[in-house]
């Protein structure tokens, strides 16, 4: 029995001797992840990636104190990089040895590792703009749009966006003044003309409206719908209907389904005492937007217009 015992032990002996030379070939990384509070992160993806030679990567996670460790590394550069939903990214570069331990602690941040960190300032400003305007929150959007400006003075979608959030301000004055702005950095940005060209309308600078129109309706190949259909209602409040009905019939030719399109092509056609036509329009119009601006409008006309089925 003693024997045995004495067998079996030298025999696990053995088995260790033979694992430790295995062992020892190789390193290990032990590491932390902290967020931009300096608070562990758990559940962090880890990518441990060979840097020279080889292409070698390993993948692991943080654990509830944010730590980790990865075993069985050769010898030489890795680089360390930690990802977190909301917290963003970061990364470190270790050089492993065998038989030692390299230990880094990850600080991640919303900027991603390698990026241009003014790039990075831009997106998460620009990012919460977007979101502050979407929550009707103007003031707090505009301070943001002017944080991303900060970062890239030449940000034509800043301006756009600022110029929005004082146009729901009823600023009209700040959103024009914006929207040009935006205009010098980028001449042919759709939104922004098509933005100031109603903004004109509005104010009935009809002149203005048909100009920035005009560049709206040319900002994109093949012709911008939305533009031209402005370029319409412009004129129809300027009282050329005529003109405002071939506009209203190149935005149909842009864009086979821009609804309002169809009903103001049936307005102007309804003008022209061409009942047939206008039917047509209107009712290629409740195909495609059955519930939209004009929807109860469209009902009207063909309720009067179409004769009563027998």
């Amino acid at each position: 029995m003693i024997h045995r015992t004495i067998t079996r032990f030298l025999a696990a002996a053995v088995v260790l001797a033979l694992a430790a030379p295995a062992a020892a070939q190789t390193g290990l990384v032990k590491g932390k992840v902290v967020g931009p509070d300096g608070k562990p992160v758990a559940d962090a993806a880890i990518t441990i990636e060979f840097v020279e030679g080889m292409s070698r990567k390993l993948t692991t996670k943080s654990d509830k104190r944010g730590e980790f460790v990865q075993l069985g590394l050769q010898s030489g550069g890795y680089r360390v990089t930690a990802t977190a939903d909301k917290l963003g990214s970061g990364f470190a570069d270790v050089r492993v040895r065998v038989g030692n331990t390299a230990e880094v602690t990850i600080t991640l941040s919303p900027v991603p590792p390698g990026a241009d960190p003014k790039m990075a300032a831009l997106k998460v400003a620009f990012d919460e703009g977007v979101a502050a305007s979407r929550a009707q929150d103007y003031d707090t959007a505009i301070a943001k749009f002017q944080a991303a400006l900060a970062a890239q003075p030449t940000c034509h979608e800043c301006y756009y966006n600022i110029g929005f959030a004082y146009l729901q301000k009823k600023d009209e004055k700040q959103a024009e003044e914006n929207w040009k702005k935006g205009l010098e950095q980028k001449a042919d940005h759709a939104e922004t003309l098509n933005a100031l060209a109603t903004l004109y309308n509005t104010q009935k600078r009809f002149d203005e409206a048909a100009a920035i129109g005009a560049r709206a309706a040319a900002s994109a190949p093949g012709g911008n719908a939305d533009a031209i259909y402005n370029q319409g209602i412009i004129l129809w409040n300027g009282g050329k209907i005529a003109e405002a009905k071939v506009k209203f019939e190149e935005a149909v030719k842009a864009d086979p389904n821009h609804a309002d399109s169809r009903f103001q092509l049936g307005m102007a056609l309804l003008n022209e005492g061409k009942i047939p036509e206008a039917v047509a329009s209107f009712e290629e119009y409740m195909k495609m937007a059955p519930t939209g601006q004009f929807a109860a409008q469209a009902k009207a006309m063909l309720s009067q217009l179409k004769p009563p089925v027998r």
